[in-house]
Order: C-alpha cells, then structure tokens, then sequence
C-alpha cells in the first residue's frame, strides 16, 4: 500500500508477539500472519498507527482460530474420503476432493479478510460476541484435544527411547520451572549441537580407526 515504514513497524510488533508460539503437532495459535495483514491494511487506510493495527488484528487472529479447528475437523473427513476412494480405485473422485482441503485452507483466511475489509473491524467483533458459548466451548475442547494428538502421532515416529533424557528435561523446565517457550527452545538448540558435535567426533574417530587398521593390515601383507 506504500506506506513502507508502517508495515515494517506492524509487522515487527505481530512478529515480537508470535516467538515461541507455533502450532505444532495439531496445536491452534492466533494466525498472526491473518493478523499482520488486517491491522497493517487499517493502519494505513485510516492513518491510525500501531495501536489501532493491534486492537484490529489480534480480534482476527483469535476469529481464525475458530475457523482453522473448524477447517481441520473437515479436513479430517476429507482425507478419510480421499484414502476410501483410493482403496477402492475411484482415482477421479478422489482427485476432484483432493481440492476440498486446500479450498478451505484458503478460505479461512479469505473471509476474515473479506469481512474486515468490506465492513469494518467492528463487524469481527459483533461475530465473536455472536458465536453461542456451546460453541465456543466445543471449539476450544476441539483444540485442546488436537495438540495432544498431534504430539502423540508425532511421538510415534520419533525415536522417543534414545532421546528420553531430552524430553524429560523439556518437560521439567516447562511443567516445573515454568521457562518460557523461547528459553526452552534455546536449551534444545544447545543440546542439540551438543549431540550433532559429540556424534561427529565419534564418527570422525570411527573413520580414523578403521584407516589405521587398514594401513596395518596393508603393512602385514607387504612383510609377508
């Protein structure tokens, strides 16, 4: 929209307010890209600043929400249908759902931005208020239960037993010494550079060895 420095400025703001938060393994964060992209377009259309991008992003961060648990639990049934239908050889069915997902991908940040976009900020705030508490309450429940689905689908294919240390200790500084997710993240970066570097020593010694023996072997057969 031209107003280069305004951008930056948001965008800096959303992205302070997005570190250590990512939706990994099913779990549900506020889409602060959707965000960025609402309040950067108030800002700049109204001439506000920085607080009014805030206070119009972050109500849409939270409305997407909703709308990608509502999106998972769809996209949940449709690739049941799309695997049936490959079972059962219906390749053209299948192709024709496999756009269903993406579809509503794509949807769920189109209509925010439509919304605010052709109505207003305050109309994103009427739809939160709207939304019965029944709702509400089984979409948070949804979303509680998909991170702990997702961490354990994840934890199926990992090798859980040969870095069991590493996950106790993650789950001791978090459930215990309650360090933030940043400070967490930082000690798996230490440990995991620790583990790639001892790994590489052992491997370089490894490879050392195996030439020194077979420089001996090489020796013995040249004094026979």
């Amino acid at each position: 929209m031209g107003d280069l420095n305004t951008g930056l400025m948001i965008g800096g703001t959303f992205q302070l307010m997005s570190l250590g938060v990512a939706a990994l393994g099913g779990a549900s964060a506020p889409n602060y890209g959707l965000a960025t992209i609402i309040g950067t377009f108030i800002a700049v259309r109204t001439g506000t600043g920085i607080d009014a991008a805030v206070g119009v992003g972050l109500p849409v961060g939270l409305l997407a929400i909703q709308l990608e648990v509502v999106v998972r639990i769809v996209n949940n049934f449709v690739a049941h249908k799309m695997q049936s239908d490959n079972n059962e050889g219906k390749w053209k069915n299948m192709n024709r759902i496999a756009w269903v997902g993406p579809l509503l991908c794509s949807l769920q940040t189109i209509i925010p931005t439509v919304i605010v976009v052709c109505f207003g900020a305050n109309v994103v705030d009427f739809i939160l208020d709207v939304i019965p508490q029944w709702v509400t309450d089984g979409l948070s429940i949804a979303a509680g239960m998909l991170p702990v689905v997702g961490i354990g689908m994840l934890m199926r294919y990992m090798p859980v037993k040969k870095f069991l240390p590493f996950i106790l200790i993650g789950f001791i500084l978090s459930a215990y010494l309650s360090m933030p997710v940043l400070g967490i993240a930082i000690v798996g970066f230490a440990a995991a550079f620790w583990y790639f570097t001892t790994e590489m020593k052992k491997a370089a010694e490894a490879e050392k060895a195996v030439a020194v023996t077979t420089v001996d072997e090489m020796g013995d057969d040249f004094d026979e």
